[in-house]
């Protein structure tokens, strides 16, 4: 009797540190990262499943959105984002909590070269990675979790750039292998990054967003760690999944949250398996 209540009280206590484990994803990039949705279309995550940090005030806070509380050079979403229907789909499919950082700002380039006024870029040059860092790091001691992986959503501005000859497909490579590098020096070597692919533009040629879009194929297959989780953006422009010319509407960004999360539990369960 005293053997089986011992086992019961393991068990018990195996199943209550399971309950317990959460997950910390950093969503960041440019303007799509940031989100230009409709908070009205987004997804409504359960009470006490999904949380977004707040930078300014230190702590976290239910993730609803608009999304992405605005910090230093980063932004709030303007109404609706990818955040919610990725943390929704995440905790369902893991049955864990899902902390959420963002660090993502309209017109960021990956390569300085691409840079444009203001709009900062992700390269040493720039501010935005040492910010991204800070506020992920921020987050992971109030969480006292470790991060998970890094969503990222960004491109077009580099795309412009190489359409108009101020950035070469090599350079923008180099660009992008280095920042997921710099983000492992920070957060570990095995960090996972998973790149949500970079959709064609509809007010210009398609040859600078072609040129992103096979620089984050090659990257993903060389790479290890290095994931398209959601290609599917080369054909938004037929689904009506535009808010406008560059910018996607709350339906697209709801499904790139969903699959996303999708491919990420699949990559999870395929590693178990191994």
């Amino acid at each position: 009797m005293k053997t089986q209540i011992i086992v019961i009280f393991i068990l018990m206590n195996c199943f209550s540190n399971s309950a317990q484990k959460s997950q910390l994803f950093l969503l960041a990039g440019q303007s799509n990262a940031v989100g230009q949705g409709d908070s009205l279309n987004s997804p409504v995550c359960k009470t006490n499943t999904a949380f977004e940090f707040d930078a300014q005030n230190n702590k976290f806070i239910p993730l609803k959105d608009p999304a992405g509380k605005s910090w230093k050079q980063f932004q709030e979403a303007g109404t609706g984002s990818v955040a919610p229907a990725f943390a929704k789909r995440m905790y369902e499919l893991f049955m864990q909590k899902i902390y959420m950082v963002t660090a993502a700002r309209g017109g960021a380039s990956c390569h300085w070269k691409a840079e444009m006024a203001n709009y900062g870029t992700w390269d040493t040059s720039g501010k935005l990675f040492a910010q991204a860092v800070e506020k992920t790091k921020m987050a992971e001691t109030k969480s006292g979790i470790r991060l998970s992986g890094v969503l990222w959503i960004q491109g077009e501005r580099d795309a412009n750039a190489i359409l108009a000859g101020q950035l070469t497909a090599t350079e923008y490579q180099k660009a992008l292998e280095g920042l997921i590098k710099r983000f492992r020096n920070e957060f570990g070597e095995d960090l996972p990054f998973f790149i949500v692919q970079t959709a064609y533009q509809q007010d210009k040629a398609p040859g600078g967003c072609r040129a992103v879009r096979d620089v984050q194929t090659i990257i993903a297959e060389k790479m290890n760690g290095v994931y398209i989780a959601y290609g599917e953006t080369n054909e938004f422009g037929q689904r009506k999944w535009f808010k406008d010319k560059v910018h996607y509407n709350q339906e697209g960004l709801n499904d790139i949250g969903t699959k996303a999360a999708e491919f990420i539990y699949k990559h999870y369960n395929k590693e178990d398996n191994e």
